[in-house]
Formats: structure tokens, sequence, C-alpha cells
């Protein structure tokens, strides 16, 4: 039986803290991680993809052996890794002759393998590989646009799931309100066949128009590359719906204000209680002790005429 450590410090409830289910959840860290046997492509792959998500991943350089997704016991290693890192989101790289230049792209919940999909890098050009002006580069931490070009993203089933995926691992975190001036980058994906997906990661320019809208001119910063669909794995439906799960927001009290100071304030209505027109009753509460007082006093006014001295 695991024994549960409970936190000593003030540091470390803080740090559980942070690791504990949220209303809103901040934004996901991902996980990179080699296998037993990788190329120079794709270790440029993985190098280029820490390089755009360095503001909220983690790399491990070392080479795992007991991790072989799709497989039953091969998966324990990377909840492990999940778990021990917070990252919901886990890129794999691998290189065998049966699958060369395999990239693994997966989603956890709870630390435990939520989906995965399985793609094969082909034609792929590296960062360092585009001339362009450096000004252009993408600062860190801007937030991206999307392009998804062709039909098979909406009726292929392998495309649909990976479409998923990518927007999850490069969208970063979820905001409300964004400025213009922090989108200096957009993904383009273009179907070209029902199991190939070209990639690449562009810069965006903007120029004048004459409107307050600017032109948008698209500068390719690298890397690039052709994902071809090897294998995919969706979630399960009962862990899918238990994932999709919201937190009940709740219900709007009318006339019920919060304040820092008095704290829960409300507004009762009350109705014109028309106090002049009231009939007062002579059976009062507060008038009997008066009445006793009363009476005690004339008792005793009897008593002093009755025994003169």
């Amino acid at each position: 039986m695991v024994s549960i450590r409970v936190p000593k410090s003030q540091r470390a409830k803080r740090e559980l803290l942070k690791h504990a289910p949220k209303l809103v959840e901040t934004g996901k860290k991902t996980l990179i991680l080699h296998g037993t046997k990788t190329s120079a492509v794709l270790n440029s792959v993985l190098s280029d993809i820490y390089h755009l998500k360095r503001d909220n991943a983690v790399k491990y350089t070392k080479k795992n052996d007991n991790i072989r997704p799709f497989e039953s016991g091969g998966e324990s290693s990377l909840e492990f890794f999940s778990l021990k890192t917070d990252c919901s989101l886990i890129v794999y790289g691998s290189h065998s002759k049966k699958r060369p230049n395999n990239l693994v792209l997966g989603r956890t919940y709870d630390h435990h393998i939520y989906d995965l999909v399985e793609v094969g890098v082909e034609n792929y050009k590296s960062i360092e590989s585009f001339v362009y002006d450096k000004k252009l580069a993408p600062k860190l931490g801007s937030k991206p646009f999307f392009a998804f070009i062709g039909e098979h993203f909406e009726s292929v089933e392998e495309l649909k799931h990976l479409k998923e995926v990518l927007l999850d691992l490069f969208r970063g975190e979820v905001v409300e309100n964004l400025n213009l001036a922090g989108v200096d980058r957009i993904y383009v994906c273009t179907a070209i066949s029902p199991t190939t997906v070209y990639m690449m990661h562009c810069a965006l320019r903007l120029k004048r128009s004459g409107t307050s809208i600017p032109r948008m001119e698209l500068v390719e910063v690298g890397p690039s590359m052709d994902l071809v669909v090897r294998r995919h794995r969706l979630p399960v439906e009962s862990l899918k719906k238990e994932a999709m799960k919201t937190a009940d927001h709740a219900k709007k009290m009318k006339n019920v204000t919060k304040d820092p100071v008095h704290g829960k304030l409300g507004k009762v209505y009350m109705p014109d209680q028309q106090v002049g027109k009231l009939v007062l009753s002579n059976d009062v509460k507060g008038l009997k002790r008066e009445r006793r007082e009363a009476k005690k006093n004339k008792e005793h006014s009897k008593k002093q005429k009755v025994n003169p001295e």
C-alpha cells in the first residue's frame, strides 16, 4: 500500500495547490521525450518543437527504453513522467526500420493517457534553414493563428483527430481578449491526401492598408514538414465524457451582491406598512408591568385607609 505524504511546509502546500484541479485551468505544459533510438532529423524536429514552446515545455534528452506507445504496459512510463512534470501534452520521438522518423503526439487526462496520434516526418526543413529578417521572428508567448486547408480535415477521422491534437499542442493558453499586436505567427496545415498533412510555420508582417484593419503578409520562418498519419487511438467514450465535464456555475441570485468589506449584501422588498392607519389594542405586553404596579399601589392605599395610625 502506497503511503500518502502530507506536506509539512507552506512551500510544499503551495506547490500542491498548483497541481490541484482548478475551475479555469492554466495553459497546458508539453513533455518532449526521446525513444531508444532517434535519427538526426527527429532530433532536429524535437528541438524545433521545444524552441516553439520553450516557455511552457519540458524536454528530456535521455533515451527511454521502457516507453512503447500503443502497447499494453508500455505507456506507464509516459504517465509517470506526465505526473512528475505536471505535463498534459506529450511529444515522443523514435526511429526504427519499420517506422522511420516516428513522432507520437499524445494528451493525458488526470495524468493517464487520453489519446494518441502517430505520424511519420518527411520532407523536413528546420528553423535554421530559413533566411529572413530576424526582426520578424515570432516573440515568445505570442498567440498563433491556425489555417487548416482541405476537406479531408472534415471527412477523414484520422485527420480530424490530428487537427484536435495540433490545436491543443500549439495554441497556448486560452484567453478571452486578444491584442492584434500579440498575434505574430500562423500555422498553416494543408491536407495533401487522406493520410498526409503539409505543415508550415510562418511569421505575420503587418502593413498599412488604408483602413483600420492592417494588411497581412506571410513570411515562412520554419519549421516545415509533411506529417503522414500511421496510427491513432481515440479516447474511450467514458473517459471522454468525464474529461469534457465542466464546473456548474452557481445561479445568480436576484438582489444579492458581494462587498469586499461588508461581505454578502441583499436587498429585501418591503411594502408600505401604513403605520398611521394601524389600530392599537389595549392588550399590549409592554403595559402589563405598569398595570401590576398600579394595582399594588391601589391595594397599598386601601390598607392605609383601613388601618389608620
